[in-house]
């Protein structure tokens, strides 16, 4: 027997996913369905999900995460930090059965929703309650290949929080917007004191999204990699001014079908 994720809550409106849904999760796109129908009822009951996002869920939130699964090596171990209502973990596992995902989140009532639903779709995802940044924490779900984030907080805090639970020369993502050029701009230095480096801002999506997700992607640096703190320090970039730290010429890189 499913566990009931929405308690009394109202059957789902009625919203057929958009083409693109079909591109993205293919023979799976019935679990996908399963998903917005779980965040539409039990996701706005518990306060996960606000109600004027029900009519936006497949563009704004579902398909916006499943596309990053285009950044995802192939059975990556993944763990989404801040995970809230699963964006966009669930998304990436629906899309790639092939990643093994973790998902981290301190609040109660959101991890209950959580592996409620991952119970029910039959999804194999992990799921840790606490704060990203606490050993315990860090010694379940840590040496990840890549960690996951979206819309929590600045690059600077993100780094923080992401950077301890990756093996070297794994990667950060986090799901930003168009703000990332001036988050950059003012943590670059932050993200290379902590460790991080090789920065890029992407593109997922392309061509198969009406607005592709942009994603700030940066490595962890083994210490013997990483830039000598006694180097003479550089003038600040403008934001958006080519020649930026780690690579980023101020421009995005763009991906679509034809990088994954």
């Amino acid at each position: 027997m499913e566990p009931d994720l929405g308690g009394s809550a109202a059957p789902p409106p009625e919203s057929d996913p958009p083409a693109a849904a079909a591109l993205v999760f293919g023979d799976r796109l019935d679990v996908a369905r399963r998903y917005y129908d779980a965040l539409a009822t039990a996701g706005v009951e518990r306060g996960l999900i606000g109600p004027r996002e029900v009519p936006r869920l497949w563009d704004r939130h579902i398909l916006n995460c499943a596309v990053v699964a285009e950044l995802m090596p192939e059975s990556a171990t993944v763990v989404d930090v801040g995970s809230g209502a699963g964006l966009p973990g669930i998304p990436l596992a629906i899309a790639r059965p092939d990643l093994r995902i973790t998902l981290v989140e301190p609040l109660l009532r959101r991890t209950a929703f959580l592996s409620e639903f991952i119970d029910a779709a039959g999804l194999d995802i992990t799921v840790v309650r606490g704060r990203a940044e606490h050993s315990g924490v860090i010694k379940e779900a840590g040496g990840a290949d890549v960690v996951t984030s979206r819309a929590v907080a600045p690059l600077a805090k993100l780094a923080q929080w992401s950077l301890p639970l990756l093996r070297d020369h794994g990667r950060m993502l986090a799901l930003k917007g168009a703000s990332v050029a001036e988050e950059l701009d003012r943590d670059a230095e932050t993200l290379e004191r902590l460790g991080a480096g090789k920065f890029e801002v992407l593109e997922c999506g392309v061509g198969i999204v009406a607005t592709p997700t942009v994603v700030f992607s940066a490595e962890l640096l083994p210490r013997g990699e990483r830039p000598s703190r006694h180097r003479e320090k550089k003038p600040r970039r403008q934001a958006g001014a080519p020649g930026g730290r780690g690579g980023v010429a101020g421009k995005v890189r763009r991906r679509g079908k034809s990088e994954r």
